[in-house]
């Protein structure tokens, strides 16, 4: 039988006890490795990891810095050298806290760091929420999306994305879009739960809609039922769907 979890939160934060081993390098070296860490959701759409001071094994230096927040409390700013490389302001010591189980742990910068490992698995991007589900199901609608009145892509074997906290995202197979009409781009973006995507451009003559379509080249292994679909934003294209066309969503993507 499975323990209770200790979960607490003030405000819209929340603090649980996370239950995998997490490490983080720097230079090379490990900075950090803890069976014990923290999730902390300072955001609501992914925790940040916080660990106990005793499972940080790099050396790190006050940098004379006070950070205050009114939901997690004034912690100290310190730079964290390992491996022959120095990072300042990489992390945060909370050394006053609401939130007991905070007091005394250690916040790392994820960016500031070379590379994150949950288990023996290297994460990307942030770390995964365990709360977060990502369902890719095959589905016999008939989908077609139009650009300014003009159909850029129409299939009846779409794949279905659904992921917790997100709208339903439609991928559709590169054979049934229109690639003539799309200009891939330098943007590129990143999920811990998919993996890298890289983007197209809707061009219609003379109008250019930027950053309308992605795909993922080489999803995770959870997400390999995408690779060779594109996927176009809701938010700014018209979707049809068995002929009805759909309301445009609103999201933070929008």
């Amino acid at each position: 039988m499975s323990s209770m979890k200790t979960v607490t939160t003030r405000g819209r934060v929340r603090v649980e006890q996370g239950r995998k081993r997490i490490r983080a390098y720097l230079g090379g070296e490990l900075v950090v490795d803890s069976v014990r860490p923290m999730l902390v959701w300072e955001k609501p759409y992914y925790p940040t990891y916080y660990f106990p001071a005793g499972d940080v094994r790099a050396e790190l230096t006050p940098d004379g810095e006070i950070a205050h927040s009114p939901s997690r409390g004034d912690g100290h700013v310190l730079t964290v050298a390992a491996g022959g490389e120095q990072a300042p302001g990489a992390a945060l010591r909370l050394d006053d806290s609401p939130f007991d189980d905070l007091v005394g742990t250690i916040r790392l910068d994820w960016n500031a760091m070379d590379a994150w490992f949950e288990e023996d698995e290297e994460v990307f991007t942030h770390p995964r929420d365990p709360y977060t589900r990502v369902d890719i199901l095959p589905s016999s609608r008939h989908v077609r999306i139009e650009v300014a009145g003009v159909t850029v892509a129409e299939s009846s074997r779409p794949t279905l994305l659904f992921e917790t906290g997100l709208i339903k995202r439609v991928y559709l197979p590169k054979t049934h879009v229109r690639m003539d009409l799309l200009e891939p781009t330098t943007t590129v973006s990143h999920c811990p739960y998919k993996g890298d995507a890289e983007y197209w451009s809707v061009r219609l003559g003379d109008e250019l809609y930027p950053d309308l379509a992605w795909s993922y080249r080489t999803p995770l292994p959870e997400s390999q039922k995408l690779i060779g679909l594109v996927a176009f934003y809701d938010e700014k294209v018209d979707l049809y769907v068995d002929g009805a066309l759909q309301p445009r969503p609103t999201s933070r993507f929008a």
